[in-house]
């Protein structure tokens, strides 16, 4: 049996996945403020009287990093950084203890200047009066050659606990996104680090000594363990649960938009021929107005402040819905009306809500000069046009650009869904609705209301490894992997693709993968000569593989049982 738990902005839904499909499923509201408790009473509840044997995964998605981030409510942390020659490390300061340092490598690996220790044994000292306990270490050229990155570890890894390097973080050339990429990882591992070792206490007191994994923003999963030194990877894994928890019920042969419709937000994104979009450079984060570019590899998705709980207003006789919530439905005690309210006067939700729901929309239609029933309609159209407007939006913008699956660039491809498919709480009733107001095949996708976690379920182990060759230098290495050998002049781009394959194959299942699942793919090979005087001197290669994202082996069945009991 599988857990599957992802954690939304207002509930947190959990299932339980065997042979026999949905064996259960559960819904608990979301506590921002005690997020473990939040998961805890949801995984109680789903194992309760199942033998502890007889489950053997447990999937988590999470908002934990992400409002930590959002919010800035993180600890403080050292940041060490080199850039060398033509760029001043200075514009890219993420926080207060961030220090420059001399010393800098080139674009090919070579050193150009040498790292002065008695400088980082200065900056280590401050440091330390200043109570900072992880510290990050960023080069610009760290990903060609980590010997500066390495030589400041080295000379201050006995002060400090945990140290995360640039090279660690990404293979990607970009050093702006892994000096932020580096300190988000430095600065949430704490929080990361005591929120799932009490999951997996509370697991583990209940007799589930089972392998916990988590749902990453690509829709893939890695373990709990190796997510300690990636904790970064975990932000944004609630959009990529929605896609997965779509996919298998998505057509093979054409564009679908899937809209996951919650409480607080709806997540869009676009899913070719069952492939879902990537974000082929990182995620994007907004802090107080302060744009976060990193190297966090993600789905393409938007979320829009649309949900059941979105504020209602009329304000010059315009009516809006969202962006912001302000709590719960008035149905459930809340201060201002709501979709969900509508829902209420419509009949579409039933419960002793609806004199509250009725109470709170009655000024609304009396402004309006219209029946509540009426005006509990306009409400609904409002936010059903909202998603379709957003949804137009994000076909143009991802239109604009060139287009990656999570498989590969799809050279001049236009995206023009026909077909939408919505998940989340209200999907039938927005379904029926949006399919009134659009020319859209609308439809909602089996077990809908926990259809994220179903996918977090399901969404298999996935990692890439990168591998840079240099036939001058006569040298191969992949930084990330702490991997470099020695190579003959004649080292190919194929041989490259090889080695990088069995790299990707060992870190693949030391985080956790299943070997069935390990459909392995090139993503990117470039081959470039290097020319002195007249003559070719050798050959720079860049090699980037991964294991495609997807659904685990077995899923199929599963997946039948779902439709047939849907």
């Amino acid at each position: 049996m599988i857990i599957g738990l992802d954690v939304g902005g207002t509930h947190t839904d959990v299932v339980l996945l065997g042979e026999e499909g949905l064996i259960r499923e559960y819904k608990v509201r979301t506590d921002p403020e005690d997020l473990f408790s939040t998961v805890l009473a949801g995984i109680e509840h789903i194992v309760e009287g199942i033998e502890p044997d007889r489950i053997n995964r447990v999937v988590l998605s999470t908002t934990l990093t992400t409002n930590a981030i959002v919010q800035e409510k993180y600890p403080e942390v050292g940041m060490i950084v080199s850039g060398g020659p033509g760029i001043d490390p200075e514009h890219f300061r993420t926080n207060r203890h961030y220090y420059s340092i001399t010393g800098s490598i080139d674009h090919r690996g070579r050193e150009v200047a040498p790292v002065n220790l008695d400088e980082i044994h200065e900056i280590a000292a401050a440091l330390k009066k200043e109570g900072i306990r992880n510290v990050g270490i960023v080069g610009k050229f760290s990903v060609r050659n980590p010997a500066h990155e390495l030589a400041v570890y080295h000379a201050i890894k006995d002060d400090f606990g945990k140290i995360f390097l640039g090279h660690h973080v990404s293979g990607n050339l970009n050093f702006p996104r892994r000096i932020a990429t580096t300190f988000l990882n430095t600065t949430i591992r704490p929080i990361h680090k005591k929120f799932f070792a009490a999951v997996k206490q509370s697991l583990e007191q209940k007799g589930l000594m089972i392998p916990i994994h988590l749902l990453k923003a690509d829709g893939g999963t890695m373990s709990f363990e190796a997510s300690l030194d990636f904790p970064g990877q975990t932000i944004l894994s609630g959009p990529s649960a929605s896609v997965m928890g779509a996919i298998a019920f998505a057509s093979e042969t054409e564009e679908t938009l899937v809209l996951d419709i919650g409480g607080t937000t709806t997540d869009m994104a676009i899913l070719v021929d069952r492939a879902p979009l990537l974000d082929p450079v990182g995620i994007t984060l907004s802090q107080n107005r302060k744009r976060i570019q990193t190297l966090i590899r993600s789905l393409e998705t938007r979320s829009i402040g649309i949900g059941g709980d979105s504020a209602v207003r009329l304000q010059d006789g315009i009516l809006t819905v969202g962006p912001d919530r302000e709590g719960p439905a008035m149905a459930y005690g809340g201060k201002v009306p709501t979709p969900t309210d509508a829902f209420f006067v419509l009949g579409i939700q039933k419960g002793d809500g609806l004199a509250a729901s009725t109470a709170g929309i009655a000024p609304i239609a009396q402004a309006l000069g219209i029946s509540v029933e009426a005006a509990a309609d306009r409400i609904f159209d409002e936010a059903c046009n909202v998603i379709l407007s957003q949804a137009g939006q994000m076909i143009d913008a991802i239109n604009s650009k060139p287009v990656y699956t999570v498989h590969e660039l799809q050279e001049g491809l236009q995206v023009h869904p026909k077909r939408i498919l919505v998940l989340g709480g209200p999907a039938p009733e927005f379904a029926d609705r949006l399919r009134t107001l659009s020319d859209f095949d609308v439809r909602a996708v089996p077990h809908w209301s926990v259809a994220n976690a179903i996918g977090a379920a399901l969404a298999r182990t996935t990692c890439e490894v990168t591998l840079f060759g240099d036939t001058q230098r006569e040298i191969v290495s992949a930084p990330e992997e702490d991997f470099s050998e020695p190579v003959n002049r004649n080292f190919s781009k194929e041989n490259a693709v090889e080695k990088a394959f069995v790299l990707l194959r060992d870190k693949a299942v030391r985080i956790g993968a299943d070997t069935r699942d390990l459909e392995m793919e090139v993503t990117e090979d470039l081959q470039f000569n290097m020319v002195r005087g007249f003559y070719t001197a050798g050959r720079n290669i860049r090699v980037k593989v991964q294991v495609k994202p997807g659904l685990i082996h077995g899923y199929q069945a599963i997946i039948e049982r779902l439709l047939s009991n849907a």
